[in-house]
């Protein structure tokens, strides 16, 4: 079905069984630079999933370049941990990777007690707030020395190849960057120079490790900073690259602090191919294809389209490790998404807490969150087909139980569909989906338009009841908000109806940003509408971001709290508000709404009484736990757990999450 992307690949010596390569991820699964049994069980998981492919990493080699929380193979010490890596990934199937990285002026080694971070020049880093220490020629020296130990210990250890990180705005990019590097000798000014650095650890590790041993490299095919390296030069690095010993090419996009998004929705599924498709037509070793890379049917159309010889499943491995399994048996179906909402991976990163994932209650809890048959099995009634109902459904299922899934509405997936409504979030209906395949297959009973009472529980006699029976949209005690000429975010994102021009949106939350980016967007050039007027020069570049951008609603959000976007994750907040000022909404922040009156706004300001009016007023300002059949159970004593939103509005996956433990907790 998929025959190119599981036909094996040589690099180097070294045969890989497909084309389904995992890459190295920030985890935050260890807080001292030491292999743990998390770790282990969780890259098992990911080998035994059938990945050709697997990448430990990023992985240090000094306090300085990666501080403590990632991993370390700076000395011999660390070794033996490394071995037991390397076998369990083998005992898997799969060839083990590993990653070799330095941060330079990304670290955060003066935040964490250590020395100041370093970098080609001493330029002020935003990423890490600090100003790194200029490298001397005898500190580079050093540093690709140690790059070079720490890859003759990973091929001791067993790994089966070895990558370096020359991307993401790390100490490789950043001698590559004339924006970084400002140095005037032998490592700095022409490309040649600036690629001296990287050109120089790839001989000595090709002098070290033999002319078998793959050497491969992750780089951006486009740093995405004004100023920095572009896609008309990294063509030519990638062949310098080549030339000095690179077997294979790995292609990513740009740096974390780059303002094209990299890894959200936003970026239309598989939207860096094209970067890969520029370095592979100026070498002839293997490449890689990275970033938002779905499905079986996308990653199979990027090898047969020749845009690459490899994809990068990352994040789609933490949704689901079986991706490539399911895929190669003919069951793309039953894949669990990666719909790229950030929360539980990269949002998690940022915030320094450990990866998970909203669809994959299991992610970093391999060991431990296991759904096992139950002994005896029991007759579970699930109240509401939302996420948090449709995961406990399955899970219960799964476990043997007897299941019934009852939904007052006419379809499964609650709210998801209003999550999936706004521009860019299309992909969140991926997951009803995906519960529609389960839930099948399982064979769950789906009882529709059947609202569950204290009545219906008595009358079917379940042994648990699972209430998710989930949240509705909030009214504040605002005057004039429950007046019928306003409109409800829910509804908005639902129906879809007809509103004025001029609209309000009352609240600057997730719901209220994103509501207003969908009202802004009305009236405005649609994809294809603008690839045909770009395509054939019919408009200026200039009249096409405006006529992609300014359609037929005036939209303005009032916000109580200083900044609006309390609650977004910081990997894409900074998108949301981007695109609020792309699209021309005004933000009234420190706004206090007092009434609502024939579409008039009151509100104060900095302690001033001020109004405008509006044609249409939305109410976005939140939503609010429905516990009606929670009480209901309570009084009549009935066993139950409730889950989602019924018991505090949350996200997506605090819904799965809390299914998936009431059943592995029953």
């Amino acid at each position: 079905m998929y025959n190119l992307l599981f036909s094996p690949i040589k690099i180097n010596s070294v045969e890989i069984k497909n084309r389904v390569s995992y890459p190295a991820l920030g985890l935050l699964y260890c807080y001292d630079g030491k292999l743990n049994d998390r770790l282990y069980n969780y890259f098992r998981e990911k080998a035994s999933g059938g990945a050709g492919m697997i990448t430990v990493g990023p992985v240090g080699f000094d306090f300085t370049g990666s501080g403590p929380v990632a991993i370390q193979i700076g000395t011999d010490d660390a070794m033996p941990s490394f071995e037991k890596m390397t076998r369990v990934i083998h005992d898997e199937g799969a060839a083990a990777w590993i990653q070799i990285f330095h941060a330079g002026a990304y670290s955060y080694s003066r935040a964490l007690g250590g020395d100041d971070p370093v970098a080609p020049s001493a330029v002020y880093s935003r990423y890490s707030k600090t100003v790194p220490r200029e490298l001397s020629r005898d500190d580079i020296m050093s540093v690709q020395k140690e790059f070079v130990k720490a890859a003759v210990r990973a091929k001791k250890c067993g790994f089966d190849g070895v990558e370096i990180i020359g991307s993401a705005g790390y100490l490789v990019t950043q001698f590559l960057s004339p924006l970084k590097n400002l140095r005037t000798d032998e490592y700095g000014g022409s490309l040649e120079n600036r690629t001296r650095f990287a050109r120089e650890i790839i001989c000595m590790m090709r002098d070290s490790l033999g002319p078998d041993y793959p050497i491969t490299i992750r780089m951006a095919g486009n740093d995405f900073v004004p100023g920095s390296v572009t896609s008309g030069e990294t063509p030519e690095i990638a062949k310098e690259y080549e030339k000095s010993g690179i077997d294979m090419i790995n292609v990513t996009g740009g740096w974390h602090e780059s303002h094209i998004p990299q890894l959200p929705m936003t970026l239309p599924r598989g939207g860096f191919a094209y970067l890969a498709l520029n370095v592979r037509k100026a070498v002839s070793i293997p490449v890689m294809a990275s970033n938002r890379i779905s499905t079986p049917d996308e990653a199979e159309r990027i090898l047969a389209d020749g845009m690459a010889d490899m994809v990068n499943l990352g994040r789609v491995l933490i949704a689901d490790p079986e991706w490539p399994k399911k895929a190669m048996e003919g069951r793309p179906e039953e894949i669990r998404p990666c719909v790229a909402c950030n929360q539980g991976c990269t949002d998690s990163l940022f915030s320094g807490q450990p990866v998970a994932c909203i669809c994959n209650a299991r992610a970093g809890h391999e060991a431990e969150r296991i759904i096992r048959k139950a002994k005896p099995p029991k007759k579970i009634l699930v109240a509401g087909a939302g996420p948090g109902g449709l995961e406990a459904a399955i899970r219960a299922a799964e476990a043997g139980h007897s299941v019934e899934l009852c939904e007052k509405s006419g379809d499964i997936g609650g709210q998801l569909w209003i999550a999936a409504a706004p521009p860019h979030k299309s992909d969140l209906l991926d997951i009803i989906k995906y519960y529609r395949t389960m839930l099948a297959k399982y064979g769950v009973r789906v009882r529709l338009n059947t609202e569950v009472t204290a009545d219906l529980v008595r009358s079917e006699k379940p042994d648990h009841v699972i209430v998710a029976e989930g949240a509705e949209a909030l009214i504040p005690p605002i005057k004039g908000m429950d007046d019928p000429s306003v409109i409800t975010a829910w509804k908005v994102l639902r129906d879809d109806p007809p509103l004025g021009k001029k609209i309000a949106v009352i609240g600057g939350g997730a719901v209220g940003l994103e509501t207003a980016h969908f009202l802004a967007m009305k009236g405005t050039l649609t994809p294809e509408a603008l690839h045909f007027l770009f395509l054939y020069e019919a408009e200026t570049a200039e009249r096409l971001r405006l006529y992609a951008t300014r359609g037929t609603k005036d939209v303005t959000v009032f916000e109580m709290l200083p900044k609006p976007g309390t609650g977004i994750g910081r990997s894409t907040k900074w998108i949301i508000i981007d695109n609020l000022d792309r699209f021309g909404v005004k933000v009234i922040s420190s706004a206090k709404v007092t009434a609502i009156k024939d579409g008039e706004v009151c509100f104060e300001r900095n302690g001033n009484a001020e109004s405008i009016r509006f044609d249409s007023v939305v109410n976005a300002v939140g939503s609010r736990a429905v516990k009606k059949l929670t009480e209901s159970m309570k009084s009549a004593g009935i066993p139950f757990t409730a889950i989602g939103d019924c018991v505090k509005p949350a996200q997506i996956g605090d819904a799965v999450h809390q299914g998936f433990l009431a059943i592995m907790n029953l």
